[in-house]
């Protein structure tokens, strides 16, 4: 039988049969186990699979069916890893905040160099709204032009007094979205507003670190209604990249991948020393924003500084 994945716990999976509107606790048959690969989990929510019941309650997947997309990162257990998040989105949200906690510079790029080369669309999040003053608001303003310029939507929310929360149901209706950001950006909160019987838990900000405390700890899929599903993840603290290139990045920031065949060297131009740069010209005329830039050269960096060995493929 076709099965959906909703939920991954280590070595069991929760697998919805549709047809029966049941689910089974489903375990990984012995040859699938054994099958070799760089990812931590082979099965992720989301994923359709074959299986074959044992009982009312237990199944064994037998088999997984082709994905039309997923979004893979860097194991944060095992660097030498990659961990598999969810798979077959028809959106992917970024949950971000400028306050409580405090906005990362960079976090937006790096998750947009996960979904950009599975072709997955993004919308943007800025949550906590009620929080922020004039000087939070203005730099609000500044990357939701940034991001909205180069085919992003953004928006502005706020869990607290419901800001926003009826025009990001319209967005998630019919859809099976994934939900992720960093911890403590109130990711949580965000289902208990969309989906009040879901009745996530929710933690506070830690005060020594400043930082979000995890309150998930394996990915979920929520069923909205018959048609809508919800990935909930678990909140991200930093994101690494150990399956990536430097072309990879090159090609995945969607603005300078525009510019890149006008360059003298084409497609393999890293818009960084060479001459005649069509980019660095774009940067200079404000076409390009510096801010989405300087994020590009930083990751660049930290690829680069890794050794050969530790880089894996993709899925």
């Amino acid at each position: 039988m076709k099965g959906l994945v909703l939920k991954s716990t280590g070595s069991w999976y929760e697998v919805l049969v549709k047809e029966e509107n049941k689910t089974y606790s489903s375990r990984l048959a012995g040859k699938l186990k054994l099958n070799k690969s760089d990812l931590t989990n082979p099965i992720a929510v989301g994923d359709y699979v074959q299986i074959e019941k044992e009982d009312d309650r237990y199944a064994i997947i037998k088999a997984i069916e082709k994905r039309k997309n997923y979004i893979v990162r860097q194991s944060p257990k095992n660097k030498h890893q990659l961990h598999l998040i969810a798979a077959n989105i028809d959106l992917a949200i970024l949950i971000t905040t400028l306050k409580e906690p405090g906005f990362k510079q960079g976090f937006i790029d790096r998750f947009l160099i996960t979904t950009e080369p599975q072709d997955i669309p993004v919308l943007i999040i800025f949550n906590k709204a009620d929080l922020y003053g004039q000087e939070e608001l203005k730099t609000f303003r500044q990357l939701k032009t940034i991001y909205e310029k180069i085919g992003y939507k953004v928006m502005l929310i706020s869990c607290e007094n419901g800001e926003g929360i009826e025009e990001m149901k319209k967005e998630i209706l019919g859809k099976v979205s994934l939900i992720s950001g960093q911890s403590g950006v109130g990711k949580s909160s965000l289902l208990n507003s969309l989906i009040p019987e879901a009745n996530k838990k929710t933690s506070e900000i830690s005060n020594y670190s400043g930082k979000g405390i995890h309150t998930t700890t394996f990915a979920e899929m929520i069923i909205m209604n018959t048609n809508t599903f919800i990935i909930d993840t678990p909140g991200i603290k930093t994101l690494s990249f150990n399956n990536l290139q430097v072309m990879d990045v090159v090609h995945n920031f969607r603005e300078f991948f525009k510019y890149s065949d006008l360059c003298r060297f084409g497609r393999n131009c890293t818009h960084r020393d060479e001459p005649n740069c069509e980019v660095k010209n774009a940067i200079e005329s404000g076409d390009i924003y510096l801010y989405r830039y300087q994020n590009y050269l930083n990751i660049l960096d930290e690829i680069e500084s890794q050794n050969h060995w530790e880089r894996k493929k993709e899925y």
